[in-house]
């Protein structure tokens, strides 16, 4: 069963671009990773950043989790946001058709 996560970075004020500018290069390396099907980050209203993604497995996303690309985007993130990250794991609930109940 895939995984989808939401992660939300809340930058410091004065921050934003330094964050997208650190999550960025992370969106190519972590979609080579075995069982990511999307890596994206998106501006909130609010002026957070959200990445979403999804994987096709907890074990994949677990191993994504420990592994380089994660422990490089920490270090690249350290002293700009204002919270540490929120990460959300959401399993989707079965509705409508396959295509039209998943992300």
């Amino acid at each position: 069963m895939t995984i989808v996560v939401t992660a939300e970075f809340t930058p410091k004020e004065g921050t934003y671009r330094q964050v997208v500018a650190a999550l960025s290069p992370a969106i190519a390396e972590v979609h080579e990773e075995p069982g990511c099907l999307l890596y994206a980050i998106h501006e909130s209203p609010t002026g957070r950043i959200m990445m979403i993604e999804k994987w096709e497995s907890a074990e994949l996303l677990d191993a994504h989790g420990a592994g380089d690309p994660v422990k490089r985007l920490n270090a690249s993130l350290d002293g700009l946001l204002e919270k540490p990250v929120e990460v959300t794991r959401l399993v989707p609930i079965p509705a409508g058709t396959t295509h039209q109940g998943e992300l």
